[in-house]
């Protein structure tokens, strides 16, 4: 083992309580009011500890600024570092930055606009300690020439930072690759990495230690161990399970790739990417998806770990998103933390995935909040004028609509919704989504095991499947082409009909027999759905996207009924009636109509929109009612939702 500082690996705590990425990982955007302000992002660090990081996204020359619980955070004193300076910690006695913390976040001071100036736009990454997640051990330099520090990590790490925090230094990293061995960089400059790779046979790598000198820091062994010196260490698990009901779910990767538009195979959607260019100067990318970190071919907002940049906006990003990993832009040498997207629970209440909001236009660009969750798909409309509706999502990109009711490629708009935020979306002035004098309608649902998820996929030629993160059988998909050739119909798969039958949103059509266009005549399994070769679904090279529902216990219901020509009860399992009910006739011609209880599902008249159409909200006819157990259905020449031996589909939200 070779002369220098090491990190010896303990144990972490057991317990056979499920662990899941959302209750130790966040990415939560902020405005700031130069007040107190509280963060509410469900993230225990009182009685957890953790690290949280807050970045100025409006603003250039303002840093990066970390806290953590094990350096300590009072109201008193909050030590702080900066991630793109190589200055010692500075302890703030009262006003600025991270004043406290508690079960469910942390409380913001009200001075400077480094993380709370008004009005600027700021996001905070909180990383709770976690066996097999993420670690902070703290040390004081022994001047020897090994010194062991114990931590909690529970396995191996994949990525280790370590600050001299009483004085002037660079920010040392360990950063895991690919074939296992690790390289040596700085977090707070663009250097390449020094050494460039270090094997297994050197200081036990693999085993009980991680080398911190020559393997890590080109033989600069002062740097992480000076005698008197006090240090942080921040310590990333790689793939080490201990998530999810079984405890096997990894939720983080540390590696690394190489080359212009190289696929990293996570076997899940990433959330949150830390990457730097190792084998020549390059700068330290940080991506999430709240901030936006669209599917290809959009581009991203990275900010950069070792600069006070500002966010930038049409940036042409290192990454894109994929549904179990990312693809790379840029050509090089990478390394890389990946954290996996949540939720990993299943849903227990409709509220929180689906909520549905009224509210009126006012011609002002206005942020709308009360989804009561973050959401990951919104459906907007007018309802008292010929508009129809707007869909737009996070993985695409909050400001590239799609229209259920027409063919029109993905594009982008920018006075309609032109962002998703924490808990609801930022409009513009369009009669679409806000114009003064007319009502709307806002869905908000949120992707979630067992209930949607949504996948972005550029199309082979050939019939091939493509993984998604449900979790579960999906028993509805909607697939439409984003970019490419001249029809872009709204294609559905329904479980209730055979995988040989297709329907469209952006029609009134029976469900049609295609034989093996579009779904290849094959139902979709809980890890992949299939499609043909045809260009609709699968054209070589274009884009598409597709939303997944399934039936969720207490949560949703896909399912079908045969109409009885009076009145009949759709039982879908719920104990306080459906919120969001799409039904559409299969066997003939039908509207996609939509009841949602924002506007009214009541025991008279119910108002109705139309998928597949522009037309305004029809207010006159009692097409449906409440039922505890999911909705009643009625007969009505408006809507023929119930005609005898009429067949139907429908997806119902509590």
């Amino acid at each position: 083992m070779s002369a220098n500082q090491q990190i010896l690996l303990g144990e972490g705590a057991g317990g056979g309580i499920p662990n899941y990425i959302e209750e130790v990982f966040s990415t939560y955007l902020y405005t700031g009011n130069s007040s107190t302000q509280t963060i509410t992002n469900n993230i225990d660090l009182s009685t957890k500890g953790g690290l949280v990081w807050i970045k100025n996204r409006t603003d250039s020359g303002i840093s990066h600024y970390l806290w953590d619980t094990i350096r300590g955070i009072t109201p008193s004193s909050h030590k702080s570092l900066q991630s793109d300076t190589t200055a010692a910690q500075v302890d703030y006695s009262s006003g600025f930055g991270v004043q406290s913390v508690s079960s469910t976040g942390f409380e913001l001071g009200g001075l400077g606009t480094g993380v709370n100036g008004s009005t600027k736009n700021y996001v905070s990454w909180t990383f709770r300690k976690q066996p097999k997640f993420f670690d902070v051990v703290t040390y004081t330099g022994t001047g020897a020439t090994q010194h062991d520090v114990a931590h909690n990590l529970g396995s191996v790490p994949g990525f280790i930072i370590v600050k001299d925090t009483s004085q002037t230094s660079s920010w040392r990293v360990a950063a895991r690759k690919s074939d296992g061995t690790y390289c040596g960089l700085s977090l707070n400059n663009t250097n390449a990495a020094s050494p460039a790779s270090v094997t297994a046979a050197n200081a036990g790598i693999f085993s009980t230690y991680v080398d911190f000198g020559n393997t890590g820091f080109s033989g600069q062994i002062a740097s992480v161990n000076v005698i008197g010196a006090t240090y942080v260490a921040y310590l990333f698990a790689h793939n080490a399970g201990g998530f999810g009901l079984a405890g096997t779910d990894n939720v983080i990767s540390c590696g690394s790739f190489s080359g212009g538009g190289a696929t990293v195979n996570l076997g899940w959607e990433p959330q949150w990417i830390l990457a730097k260019r190792t084998d020549t100067t390059g700068n330290w990318y940080i991506d999430d998806n709240m901030r936006g970190w669209p599917a290809a071919p959009q581009n991203d907002n990275p900010l950069l770990a070792n600069t006070a940049d500002a966010e930038p906006t049409g940036y042409a990003g290192f990454a894109n998103i994929t549904s179990t990993g990312f693809t790379n832009n840029f050509n090089g040498d990478y390394i890389y933390i990946a954290i996996r997207r949540g939720p990993m629970k299943v849903p227990t209440v409709g509220t929180s995935v689906y909520n549905g909001i009224t509210r009126a236009g006012n011609s002002t660009s206005t942020t709308f909040t009360g989804a009561g969750f973050v959401p990951d798909l919104i459906s907007v409309c007018a309802r008292d004028t010929s508009s129809g509706f707007i869909w737009q999502d996070r993985l695409r990109g909050a400001t590239r609509p799609m229209f259920p009711a027409i063919t029109q490629a993905e594009s982008t708009y920018a006075n309609e919704v032109t962002a998703i935020n924490q808990d609801g979306i930022t409009v513009g002035t369009d009669t679409p989504v806000n114009q003064s004098g007319y009502n709307y309608i806002n869905h908000f649902f949120g992707r979630a095991p067992g209930f949607f998820d949504e996948v972005c996929y550029t199309g082979t030629g050939s019939a091939t499947t493509f993984s998604h993160n449900l979790s579960a059988v999906p028993e509805l998909i909607i697939v439409k082409k984003r970019f490419g050739g001249t029809n872009r119909g709204w294609w559905v798969y329904a479980s209730p009909l055979t995988p040989a039958y297709y329907l469209n949103v952006n029609t009134t059509s029976a469900a049609v027999n295609g034989g093996t266009i579009p779904w290849n005549n094959t139902n979709p399994t809980s890890a992949v759905f299939s499609v043909s070769n045809d260009d609709e679904v699968n054209g070589s090279t274009n884009s598409y996207v597709a939303y997944l529902f399934a039936t969720c216990a207490g949560v949703s219901k896909v399912g079908s009924y045969t109409g009885n020509g009076s009145s009949q009860t759709i039982a879908c399992g719920f104990t306080a009636g459906s919120r969001f009910v799409l039904i559409k006739r299969t066997d003939s011609t039908g509207d996609w109509y939509v009841w949602d209880s924002a506007r009214g599902i009541v025991a008279g008249n119910d108002p109705h929109l139309s998928l597949n159409t522009t037309a305004a909200e029809v207010t006159t006819d009692d097409s449906v009612d409440t039922d505890n157990s999911g909705f009643i259905v009625n007969q009505l020449a408006a809507t023929n939702v119930n005609v005898t031996s009429a067949t139907y589909i429908f997806l119902a939200v509590s």
